[in-house]
């Protein structure tokens, strides 16, 4: 488990915002694990400040990040609407949500209505097609099923593997001999 702290303060919402969100994108992706829990902190003032603490578990891994926005209105029910929906169209295909929170501020002077909303959220990794694999990763993972049925090739299905790659029969057929080849040199 590690902790980790996100943090941005600004006199402009929409500077804070996009600072929140670009310093958590540099942090969280070149971390491996999953948001297990966070807390959020948002407060107005005189300077708007955000900081978001995570809980990273590294015991499995999963697409991760931190979505903020905000919307002016023409009340606090408008702003929080147009923010959510702002929020929920970026939020990734399949992500849990692990907290968020939405904020209102009124400016003293123009009474202009704002909400910032903070989403802190897991996703699933982005899922590759076999077509898009590479020779080298196609290989890997013929190699993992073969070593599950102890390296004996008559139990797959070369047609319908080769059409799962997009490659030709002779192609798996090739991969197969350089697996099984290699095998044998270690």
């Amino acid at each position: 488990m590690e902790l980790l702290a996100v943090q941005s303060e600004s006199v402009n919402i929409e500077d804070c915002v996009k600072d929140i969100v670009s310093k958590s994108q540099n942090i969280l992706s070149s971390k491996h694990g999953i948001i297990r829990s966070s807390k959020i902190r948002l407060t107005f003032g005189a300077f708007m400040n955000l900081t978001v603490t995570l809980l990273l578990d590294s015991s499995g891994n999963n697409r991760k990040g931190i979505l903020a926005d905000y919307s002016p209105g023409k009340h606090k029910e408008d702003a929080i609407q147009r923010t959510l929906e702002k929020l929920n169209s970026a939020l990734p295909r399949g992500a849990q949500i692990v907290d968020f929170e939405i904020g209102t501020y009124t400016t003293p002077v123009t009474r202009r209505t704002y909400a910032v909303g903070i989403v802190v959220y897991n996703a699933p990794l982005e899922i590759k097609s076999f077509t898009e694999y590479t020779i080298k990763e196609r290989r890997e993972l013929l190699a993992k099923v073969l070593e599950n049925f102890n390296y004996n090739p008559r139990v797959l299905n070369i047609s319908e593997i080769a059409r799962m790659f997009g490659v030709s029969r002779d192609s798996i057929y090739y991969d197969i001999e350089q697996i099984l080849r290699d095998r044998k040199r270690h």
